[in-house]
């Protein structure tokens, strides 16, 4: 038996016994993409609907591109953890959480395939249609849960998502020789930094001092939004595309 119907056109369902009702929102506003991190998308599949794991997404999709819908949209799925955006820490209660197949930094970390990408992008179009999810509240898993977690990768094509109109994206700074901030440094650029940062969204103290928190928070930025190096240093790449992100939020909302 199915169980439900899915929410997006298209989708097998299988249901995971994990899930619950949603402690905040009654409708989500934010979507994280996840890679599964597992050998196979049939081992992933399996764990996303063993209640053994207690864990699970609203959605798996597959390399040559099939969506598995495991948890209805209206329901809480496990998939985020530990993890914090604007301050809101409850992030399983407010988002519609994506799982692609994917080995993984540890299994042999490789390129999405096209035809998979282009499921995911077709997906995430249906969700925002479906709850108005805002271009910039389309995220990693990184970005939710910087430093525990990485995925969906630094070689996840987030510019071909955002080409075709999913999420958020400028075109990255070029990288070129000069100041950086690192860690260990202190002042007034420091606070800069990380009050632009949290002002995206990141879980990052506004201190003056740049510790190891905040490094973890640039290299969870650089991951998504300049993957060419990701290494925790602010350089001005890093710092000029984040600047890039914010003035065209500002250009959006005075629209």
């Amino acid at each position: 038996m199915s169980g439900f119907l899915p929410d997006e056109p298209g989708a097998e369902v299988r249901v995971s016994p994990n899930f619950g009702q949603r402690r905040v929102t009654l409708r989500p506003d934010m979507i994280v993409l996840h890679y599964t991190g597992m050998a196979t998308g049939a081992a992933a599949e399996a764990w996303l609907c063993d209640s053994a794991s207690e864990v699970s997404s609203h959605y798996l999709v597959h390399e040559d591109g099939r969506i598995i819908q495991m948890v209805r949209e209206s329901d809480r799925a496990w998939h985020a953890g530990a993890s914090s955006w604007f301050g809101r820490t409850d992030i399983n209660s407010c988002s519609v959480g994506i799982e692609i197949v994917n080995p993984g930094h540890s299994l042999g970390y490789s390129a999405f395939p096209k035809r998979q990408i282009e499921a995911v992008i077709g997906l995430c179009k249906g969700i925002i249609g479906r709850h108005s999810v805002a271009a910039q509240r389309v995220l990693a898993h990184s970005d939710i849960a910087p430093g525990r977690k990485i995925d969906p990768g630094e070689k996840f094509p987030w510019r071909a998502l955002f080409a075709a109109g999913v999420g958020h994206l400028v075109p990255a700074s070029p990288i070129r020789r000069g100041p950086v901030l690192k860690a260990g440094d202190t002042g007034a650029e420091v606070e800069a930094l990380q009050s632009m940062l949290a002002l995206y969204g990141y879980g990052v103290e506004i201190s003056g001092a740049f510790d190891r928190q905040t490094e973890i928070v640039v290299e969870a930025f650089q991951r998504h939004f300049r993957p060419r190096l990701v290494n925790g240093i602010a350089d001005g790449s890093t710092i000029r595309t984040l600047q890039s992100l914010l003035t065209s939020l500002r250009s959006a909302a005075s629209k």
